[in-house]
């Protein structure tokens, strides 16, 4: 019999973390921010009860589009948080947890949206912001349900532990889905070694002189030539300011003259928005391909050039995509909206799990049918949060690697959590190792971990 499983409670913990050095991408500086730690109880129908446990950093920066204010975010982040725990409280129904997790974003979510925006002193979360609050008690569902399975969680994917294949999902109208599970779109073997990328924020110091580059800063190297000696990275994620044209030129130079120094290296260009037209783009990389061709033939792809709120003529996209593949990020939360990227050009998906596991799992699906190429894109996920976030990549885009940066910018955070898994939080040889983790649901071994949380808010 397949278990199904409902919310009984779930308990929040906010961890503060602190960013030395700061966080720097598009117009966006991160200094701090509150992690949510999640302890989820759900309850079968013969009466066990099992904990699940989600974790995700509430990056306002990335969640806020431009313009939108932010001003009380980090109120208005928690607020919505306990709104979201209320609501699963609520919830009286039985399920898996991807099931639970799809009809909780496609129903109540948007509930909760509206009626926090019609509250008094309410606000008007972006679509975003709404997923990003949501994600630790998703993550949190999946990992309690393959306690309650007592099966990793990508094992409780198949098609015996499913009620419904993915045409329940996606719509019947799609016969490529039926008799399709998540398990069948997972890569194999999953490997417990994955190529990871060095985010080069637009803080980030690159070149130096030789005797400078070699320096540290406490354990962390002060430049990325120091990093790529320490780590031995080969990928490299340019952040771009998208403000000036000339000074994104000369850092994709700076990182790309970096990178030709590593053997068989791969660069990204990542905009979070904020370039202003295509022309913007297609310069930078006209001209590199005119006077850098090593360094631009190393790039390869382009994420999110422009702001999913100020929507460009359908052109733009296409300008930039005649040059490299371009991959949507912030322009695509749930599995529809991948959907509407891939019609409108996009070659590919950035997946996170601050947009949920539920969302996550379900837009690889649909990414991987239609061609579209998938990468697992960090938050600067510290603690628990680089496990789901890691296993992730795992499964889905184990060639292409995955992005790790809180051992750049927050690698105190993780203490607790690296002496039981010391290779997901310590970079070697331009690679994170997995084979720490085990066990059900997302394999946190958290009883070894034995972090001392603060107190329970909620």
């Amino acid at each position: 019999m397949i278990p199904r499983v409902r919310v009984h409670d779930c308990e929040l913990y906010y961890i503060p973390v602190l960013m030395s050095p700061p966080l720097k991408f598009g117009r966006a500086t991160v200094h701090g921010l509150d992690c949510l730690r999640v302890r989820l109880t759900a309850e079968t129908k013969d009466g066990r009860l099992f904990h699940g446990w989600g974790e995700t950093p509430l990056n306002i920066g990335w969640a806020w589009p431009e313009g939108c204010g932010t001003e009380n975010a980090s109120e208005v982040i928690r607020s919505f948080c306990s709104e979201v725990a209320s609501a699963w409280r609520r919830v009286d129904e039985w399920g898996h947890a991807l099931e639970l997790g799809y009809g909780f974003l496609n129903a109540e979510l948007p509930r909760l949206r509206a009626a926090f925006r019609r509250a008094p002193g309410g606000a008007e979360l972006p679509r975003r912001a709404t997923f990003l609050c949501a994600a630790p008690f998703d993550i949190a569902l999946h990992d309690a349900y393959g306690h309650a399975t007592d099966l990793p969680i990508y094992g409780a994917y198949s098609a015996h532990m499913s009620t419904h294949d993915l045409s329940w999902y996606f719509g019947s109208a799609d016969s490529r889905f039926k008799d399709k599970y998540p398990g069948d779109y997972v890569s194999h073997p999953v490997p417990d070694r994955l190529p990871v990328w060095h985010l080069v924020g637009c803080g980030d110091t690159v070149t130096e002189t030789t005797a400078q580059s070699s320096e540290v800063v406490g354990a962390r190297p002060r430049s990325l030539r120091g990093w790529v000696e320490q780590d031995g990275l080969t990928r490299f994620k340019i952040k771009m300011c998208g403000s000036s044209l000339d000074w994104d030129y000369r850092r994709v130079l700076e990182v790309g003259t970096v990178a030709e120094d590593t053997p068989s290296s791969l660069l990204s260009l990542d905009f979070n928005g904020t370039a202003p037209d295509a022309s913007y783009v297609t310069s930078i990389l006209s001209k590199l391909s005119r006077d850098a061709p090593s360094t631009y033939d190393r790039i390869s792809y382009v994420e999110q050039p422009f702001s999913p709120e100020q929507p460009l003529p359908p052109s733009a996209l296409t300008e930039v995509s005649a040059l490299k593949p371009v991959f949507v990020d912030e322009g695509a939360t749930g599995w529809e909206e991948t959907r509407e990227a891939y019609a409108a050009g996009y070659a590919g998906v950035a997946l996170k799990t601050c947009k949920t596991q539920t969302a996550a799992i379900l837009s690889a699906c649909w990414a991987r049918e239609n061609g579209m190429q998938v990468s697992v894109q960090d938050l600067t996920n510290p603690m628990l949060a680089q496990i789901p976030h890691v296993l992730l990549a795992a499964h889905f885009s184990p060639e292409l690697g995955v992005e790790s940066n809180s051992m750049q910018f927050c690698p105190e955070a993780s203490r607790a959590e690296a002496r039981v898994h010391p290779y997901l939080y310590d970079r070697r040889d331009g690679m994170l190792c997995l084979s720490t983790i085990g066990g059900p649901g997302f394999g946190y071994r958290i009883e070894e971990i034995r972090r001392e949380l603060p107190e329970c808010v909620a």
